[in-house]
């Protein structure tokens, strides 16, 4: 499907949590213009229409059957999201998914196929590592500001989304977990910098069989763990470079966002993923010998953040430019593949106690400029 001149039609199917942080933002872009938001749950979707001032809403066809949608947002349950992002490559409509693009690589192929038959793109999230924070860390890194990259770790650690979500039993579901739930976005930003992963090893444990929600309606309910709930994880980069993370919701300490990358001149700490910027830092080598009791000072240089913050969203701002523009966008279905097949061959490496290789592979990772304003209309 071209897109022609003036803003992009959008559509969403899913008008649960994460619905407000896309809809904040993708009203407020003037490359695009939602038109129509569907759900199961049809008074829920009416009623987030009503709140962002959204022409249309109703059941799932309503948007699938729009001729004004160009573009349609998927931010159903993982398990749904090939199912759903197939139906809408089969309305004519390209496709941004929430994260993971799918739970098997099978049917994310199957979906990814479809699409390239159809001449439709997929785009999938996270997004959060197109923003400024991500982005200029990694400009940073290709310039030489740490030398050549060596090692990453991450850590995501803390007791778990039941404390303040209303209904997390598809967190801890085959496809989510903290592995597949947040694993992205580490995944996602480690690509960025080294590039495609060649190979994973991994422990994994359960902290516990079952569950309990604490709060709202369902708060007491108990429901099934059905996959690791922590794992330790090293990564192997086709280009050089390791990684090590841990994901966690065993943890009563709370850890979150840590991404150091360590180079042969420096160690740079990135901004959460899971958020659009943030400080940056790099922190150099001592450059003078220290005799203990002696403080340690190092010098910690402060880089800027370059860019122009905004939020979820973003990546299908990107793509609906790039669609106009004929050139490929950054966030792409391959990409989000790459990702998913790299967290299953964790989730097997944990099973098997060995190092997994990750089949599939990445061409030169694109990037967001710096000069890319959510905020200017351009098309």
């Amino acid at each position: 499907m071209a897109i022609g001149q003036g803003p992009v039609g959008v559509g969403l199917i899913g008008a649960g949590n994460i619905s407000d942080q896309y809809l904040t933002n993708l009203t407020s872009f003037p490359d695009v213009r939602v038109v129509a938001i569907g759900d199961l749950v049809e008074e829920r979707a009416r009623a987030q229409a009503d709140r962002y001032g959204v022409p249309r809403a109703g059941a799932v066809d309503a948007v699938l059957d729009d001729p004004e949608i160009d573009i349609v947002v998927n931010l159903t349950i993982p398990a749904a999201h090939v199912e759903v992002s197939e139906a809408i490559i089969a309305a004519g409509k390209h496709v941004w998914t929430e994260k993971p693009i799918g739970v098997g690589r099978e049917e994310a192929r199957r979906l990814l196929e479809k699409a390239d038959a159809a001449g439709l793109r997929v785009g999938v999230a996270p997004d959060t590592v197109l923003g400024p924070g991500v982005q200029t860390a990694k400009r940073a890194i290709a310039r030489g500001d740490i030398g050549r990259p060596l090692f990453a770790q991450t850590t995501f650690q803390w007791q778990g989304p039941e404390v303040f979500h209303p209904n997390p039993a598809f967190l801890y579901a085959k496809g989510a977990g903290p592995l597949l739930d947040m694993g992205p976005y580490y995944v996602s930003a480690l690509v960025h910098v080294f590039g495609p992963v060649a190979a994973v090893a991994a422990l994994g444990l359960q902290g516990a069989p079952t569950r309990r929600v604490q709060v709202g309606e369902l708060a007491g309910q108990e429901f099934p763990v059905e996959i690791p709930s922590t794992l330790s994880v090293l990564m192997d980069f086709e280009n050089g470079g390791q990684a090590q993370s841990l994901y966690s919701t065993d943890s009563p300490l709370l850890r979150q966002g840590v991404v150091e990358i360590t180079g042969t001149e420096g160690t740079i700490v990135i901004p959460d993923p899971n958020t659009f910027g943030g400080p940056i830092t790099i922190t150099r080598p001592l450059t003078r010998m220290f005799v203990p009791p002696e403080p340690i000072e190092q010098e910690v240089v402060e880089v800027a953040q370059e860019g122009i913050l905004s939020g979820r969203g973003l990546g299908l701002l990107d793509m609906a430019r790039s669609i106009a523009a004929g050139r490929s966008h950054v966030a792409t279905g391959e990409f989000g593949y790459h990702v998913l097949d790299t967290l299953l061959a964790i989730e097997e490496a944990a099973e098997s106690r060995t190092f997994v290789p990750v089949e599939s592979t990445l061409g030169e990772v694109g990037a967001i400029d710096a000069s890319f304003d959510p905020f200017a209309a351009t098309l």
